[in-house]
């Protein structure tokens, strides 16, 4: 691997921190553990085989205050000290790699399997399963006055499936496991061996609700590995439909979190204003969920000016129905009381875990890649950082309505001014041997693709991370100390994705 590929953006400096040999990797975990004490975090950490016997390591860190990416790789046996001890916000990572690449963190404190999968072709040569996906060790809380409940992963509503098991006493929340996995579907292997014309289809399947999040970083990695330039048009169109994504998610949320409180006012009024802004992503698209728009080297087909005042009067209307249904639902009294000093996630433990997107904003946390990683039309186009400092759902709430404010500002800014351009530019072949990393602001958070080439330019390892990938630790942070009925409000302020975390 030669390079950090910086995705044509000249503000991005690219950092090799440590690449050192088998004999060394002491030295790789040192060098991974003081970069994350000194503010850099994880983004992303991965394991590839070299041969039968070795498997690398390779780790992209984030320094979010001087806008820079660093990589970080060493070559290991069959097992290699964890890093999770000194830096947890690798937790989640060493046991995806230990599923991977039957390679163990010896010393991790939580090794269970995180997708319940046996190793796949990364793991080729090897025969040793580090984790058996069907031996599960719950964890528990034991007393006389303790009790279990679990619940899912089949669930009375129409939603994916995930487990979660309570330690409680009474009705208080003692700790909350999260088991997931039921959706494994080998989307990496897919995005490694599958045709680009194909593998842009997979990328927007990886989470039905963030389709351009997740297609813009793929392409994005892929435009970088090709040395294409998109034109300042197909970057401002691309950047409407990721805020059309998010405005219509985020009010979708702010809908639903008001129906789990029962304040049906704002509930049924957000609920059709989502429906509004799925349709202007379908004018858009032709798709109500952003699929077939977004494409390597720029869009699939263009924004015609008619179609552009169309959706400018749309949002405008939109934003006159949006401020009242907003101001009564912050300001009942009874609704703050539901939501305020609920699930809260301490600051110190976003900050210590790696938590990403609203749920990192609404702990006083300004992370936001299109701020501190701008990429494509967010290089000129700034979005204000919203946050809020309770970190609870309230909070969370607060930080999804503020950030509708901004991003109808930015559509509705970028669709009077759209820059002129051809909306595809060519995207050729893939350079050899290098390595490219994407970050998007997704609804959500922070979505990655980590792409790997080989000496021949074909893609050697795509790895995907999802903000639910970080996330999920974040909900089982915030359940202790509250009551099991709180839980569907808590989790809906969360409203993490299954399927983008099995993958």
């Amino acid at each position: 691997m030669r390079a950090l590929v910086e995705l044509g953006l000249r503000n991005r400096r690219a950092v090799l921190l440590a690449d050192v040999p088998l004999e060394d990797v002491d030295g790789f975990r040192q060098t991974v553990v003081d970069a994350v004490a000194a503010g850099w975090r994880l983004v992303a950490f991965l394991g590839m085989p070299e041969t039968a016997e070795t498997t690398r390591l390779l780790a992209i860190l984030a320094d979010d205050a001087r806008g820079q990416l660093g990589a970080a790789s060493t070559l290991v046996g069959e097992s290699y000290p964890a890093l999770t001890p000194d830096c947890p916000q690798a937790h989640a990572f060493e046991r995806e790699i230990a599923e991977q690449c039957a390679v163990r963190p010896e010393g991790h404190p939580w090794l269970k399997p995180l997708r319940r999968h046996l190793p796949d072709h990364r793991a080729a040569g090897r025969t040793a399963v580090v984790l058996d996906p069907d031996v599960y060790p719950f964890f528990r809380v034991e007393g006389e006055e303790v009790h279990e409940v679990g619940v899912g992963p089949v669930h009375a509503g129409i939603i994916e499936p995930g487990h979660f098991r309570f330690q409680a006493h009474g009705e208080e929340v003692l700790f909350l496991e999260i088991v997931l996995g039921y959706q494994h579907r080998g989307v990496e292997r897919l995005l490694e061996t599958v045709d680009r014309t194909r593998a842009v289809l997979v990328a927007e399947s990886i989470a039905g609700d963030s389709v351009i999040g997740h297609v813009g970083a793929y392409c994005g990695a892929i435009e970088a590995l090709a040395r294409s330039r998109k034109s300042p048009r197909a970057q401002a169109v691309r950047g409407i439909a990721l805020e059309l994504e998010r405005l219509a998610n985020h009010v979708g949320d702010l809908g639903a979190i008001a129906g789990d409180v029962a304040f049906q006012p704002a509930a049924a009024f957000f609920g059709r204003l989502r429906g509004e802004f799925l349709n202007l992503l379908m004018l858009v698209s032709g798709n109500r969920f952003g699929r077939g728009l977004v494409r390597p080297g720029g869009l699939a087909f263009d924004l015609p000016p008619a179609m552009a005042d169309e959706m400018r009067r749309r949002l405008e209307r939109l934003r006159t129905e949006l401020e009242p249904v907003a101001r009564l639902l912050f300001e009942s009294a009874s609704v703050q009381a539901r939501l305020e000093g609920v699930g809260a996630v301490p600051r110190e433990a976003c900050v210590e875990l790696g938590f990403v997107g609203p749920v990192a904003r609404a702990c006083e946390v300004a992370r936001d890649v299109r701020h501190d990683h701008p990429y494509g039309v967010f290089r000129f186009a700034h979005v204000p950082v919203a946050t809020a400092w309770a970190g609870d759902v309230h909070a969370r709430a607060l930080v999804r309505w503020h950030e509708v404010l901004r991003s109808l500002e930015f559509v509705l800014d970028q669709l009077a001014a759209l820059p002129r351009g051809e909306p595809r530019a060519e995207c050729g072949e893939l350079r050899p041997g290098e390595l490219a990393v994407a970050l998007q602001e997704g609804w959500r958070g922070e979505i990655a693709h980590v792409v790997v080439t080989d000496e021949q330019g074909r893609v050697r390892r795509h790895k995907v991370v999802d903000p639910s990938f970080h996330n999920w630790t974040a909900l089982a942070v915030a359940l202790p100390g509250n009551l099991i009925s709180d839980f569907p409000l808590c989790n809906k302020s969360f409203n993490l994705s299954y399927a983008g975390h099995d993958l």
